[in-house]
């Protein structure tokens, strides 16, 4: 993080919108309150009665009620008889500035408070309480210390949680017990948001994944998660702990067969996870956000050349049957160049139907034409038993870098890894080890199957993005799917996409997932509908799920869209929407904007659609379907008041590419 202390305050009372207060309610209470530098977003932590807790409002509104902080150890309970060290609280001011082309925005600089708030017990200090405040967001970890002669700590639990105001409803996704699923694969992240759903579940019996979303009556959002997550952690999740509360849950023992603890082992001194808290009294805050990223630095620096980010095609998702056989790769190659995109993924056992002396002639003749590969790979071990090879090449540290030399030889670009199936410390020091070891060898990593990204655009240079998503797949085995696609598409962009990278692997103009029209499950979305996913869903590498024959029996107007439509991006902004019902949603690339829309819900749409960023009277391009789906591009002029009236059928959507308003 490249942060210039901007004005140090040594002082516990501070005057002006940005500051911290420690007001002393008896000998026996202390309270701390830190607002962000726009003074609209306010945190309160307090000792009363030996329990720390906090607080949380927005403009005012109390949008998290007092909830409890601190976490037992092994060799000690830190949740109870505590107080804050009020003498030596400190805060300063500091600037977040980087680049990152892998998120929804290309560059990043905030201002953001930073506040320290110690807690003793006993006479002695035990932890601090590490805050960064930006507007409408709030990041929280714990600072640990040594304890006589403890150098290390195993934590059994954390206190951590989030207690919300009577009458909110949630966007949540369960955590899937553990070894359910696919080959026992399971957790991993694959379930359904409901849409304002009561408080006082517990999903599936095993809580929810984060982030998770709460509307907190018509007072405001809050979107609640975890960055920061490496292999010296367990990742966490939700549990429900009464009516309107929830708390901070570690895996499940029986993740990965029962092998590892489900509580991590830090050593001392040592600081937790973040936890993260996106406020606002609307979602723009909430999707637009980036602080997954702004409180973690880079773990590792990569020697390689600079890592490239683009389109691709995938052959597997709608030729599964033949997914990896040498000359339906080569076919794909071609497509890939006359699309214009920049790498081909060859999914699941290329090792036995391609084998790697005729892969490393495709990575050739790929070369040749400016394109990379990705290939698919078994995260392999003892945690999963998922089907498909290559096997024993991602587990353990001799074999990945002796599978890592050779793709770096090869000329291979980048590496899909797949099922991992557990969140315990254990397995996230195999991410790491495997986003580590990329980063050395110049391999860009995609992951399947797996947790959701915790900050690991900027932590890993060689991280791109992960599955972490109920994906395309489920379009390809489930009709169900494909029925309710528009619906589960509009929680994306409000949810799993707001703290990291999807890879969703869609975007089809096939009718079917089938490579044959007679069979395989039907697509209900529009055309249209796949233009605009295109742009709602980001990840900087974007292999859609397109085949050689959309170029001859797909309309020429979307083809042309596809070609084009980029997948880094510079700005995002979110216009309008509701998680389950519908979502309006603006990316800009260099000078262009991509406005896109889908409507989730049972009936058609009509939006007037505001767009600051386009000038006045701007022509723009408008993809946009009729009652029965069909689409067409036209060009319109935006108004005087820099609108557009869009209409979005059942299963419908709209896109349109404007230029930048300078």
């Amino acid at each position: 993080m490249n942060e210039r202390i901007m004005n140090n305050i040594p002082k516990l009372i501070v005057v002006g919108a940005i500051g911290l207060a420690c007001s002393h309610f008896s000998t026996r209470a202390a309270e701390v309150k830190v607002t962000s530098p726009d003074a609209l977003t306010e945190i309160t932590v307090c000792d009363a009665g030996g329990v720390p807790t906090y607080s949380v409002s927005y403009a005012g509104e109390q949008l998290l009620l007092q909830s409890p902080l601190g976490m037992k150890l092994h060799f000690a309970d830190y949740t109870c008889n505590l107080s804050i060290d009020a003498a030596k609280c400190s805060t300063d001011t500091v600037s977040v500035d980087y680049s990152l082309a892998t998120i929804k925005r290309s560059h990043v600089s905030h201002r953001a408070v930073r506040t320290i708030v110690p807690f003793v017990k006993a006479g002695k200090h035990v932890f601090d309480l590490e805050l960064h405040l930006s507007d409408n967001n709030i990041a929280m970890r714990y600072r640990l210390y040594r304890s006589g002669d403890f150098q290390c700590a195993r934590v059994d639990s954390e206190a951590t949680g989030f207690t919300l105001p009577k009458g909110s409803t949630t966007f949540l996704c369960p955590y899937s017990k553990a070894l359910s699923g696919w080959m026992e694969t399971f957790p991993s992240y694959e379930t359904h948001y409901q849409a304002d759903a009561p408080t006082g579940r517990n999903g599936e019996g095993a809580g929810y994944t984060f982030p998770c979303l709460f509307r907190i009556a018509d007072k405001g959002w809050v979107l609640v998660s975890e960055t920061g997550v490496d292999g010296n952690y367990c990742a966490s999740h939700l549990e429900a702990s009464g009516d309107s509360s929830y708390g901070i849950a570690f895996p499940q023992q029986q993740e990965i067969h029962g092998v590892g603890s489900s509580q991590p082992g830090i050593a001392l001194p040592s600081s937790t996870p973040w936890r993260t808290i996106t406020v606002g009294n609307s979602l723009k805050p909430i999707v637009e956000t980036t602080i997954a990223f702004d409180v973690v630095e880079p773990r590792y620096t990569s020697t390689h050349q600079q890592f490239k980010y683009g389109r691709g095609t995938w052959s597997w998702i709608i030729g599964i049957k033949a997914p990896s056989e040498y000359d339906v790769q080569r076919a794909y190659i071609d497509f890939a160049e006359q699309m214009g995109y920049e790498s081909v993924l060859i999914d699941a056992e290329w090792d036995k139907s391609i084998g790697r002396a005729r892969i490393a002639e495709l990575s050739r003749y790929a070369a040749s034409k400016g394109i990379g590969l990705f290939l698919w790979y078994n995260s392999n071990g003892y945690w999963n038993g998922g089907k498909g090879g290559p096997y024993n090449a991602m587990h353990r540290s001799a074999e990945r870098r002796r599978e890592m030399t050779w793709l770096r030889d090869t000329g291979i670009r980048g590496i899909k890894v797949d099922y991992f199936g557990g969140d315990k410390q254990l397995m996230m020091q195999i991410y790491e080890d495997i986003l580590s070891d990329a980063c050395e060898f110049g391999i860009e990593v995609i992951l399947h199957g797996c947790t959701l990204p915790r900050g690991w655009e900027r932590m890993y240079p060689a991280y791109v993005s992960s599955e972490a998503v109920s994906a395309s797949e489920n379009l390809r085995f489930r009709q169900r799917e494909c029925d309710d696609e528009a619906m589960n598409a509009t929680f994306f962009p409000f949810l799993r996409n707001t703290v990291g990278s999807m890879d969703f692997g869609g975007s089809t103009l096939n009718r079917r997932y089938s490579p044959t029209p007679d069979r395989g499950t039907m697509r209900r979305t529009s055309d249209v509908f796949a233009l605009a996913t295109a742009v709602l869903f980001q990840s900087s590498v974007q292999h859609f799920a397109l085949t050689p024959s959309c170029l001859t029996e797909s309309p020429a107007w979307a083809v042309d869209f596809m070609k084009n439509v980029p997948s880094t991006w510079d700005e995002i902004s979110f216009i309008d929407g509701y998680p389950g019902k519908y979502v309006v949603l603006a990316r800009r690339h260099a000078d262009k904007w991509y406005i896109a829309g889908i409507n989730g819900t049972k009936q058609p749409l009509q939006l007037t659609v505001e767009l600051p960023m386009i000038a006045p009277g701007t022509p723009v391009q408008l993809y946009a379907d009729d009652a029965s789906l069909n689409g067409s591009v036209s060009t319109v002029k935006t108004t005087k008041k820099q609108t557009l009236k869009v209409e979005m059928p059942v299963n419908g959507a709209f896109a349109v590419i404007a230029p930048h308003r300078l």
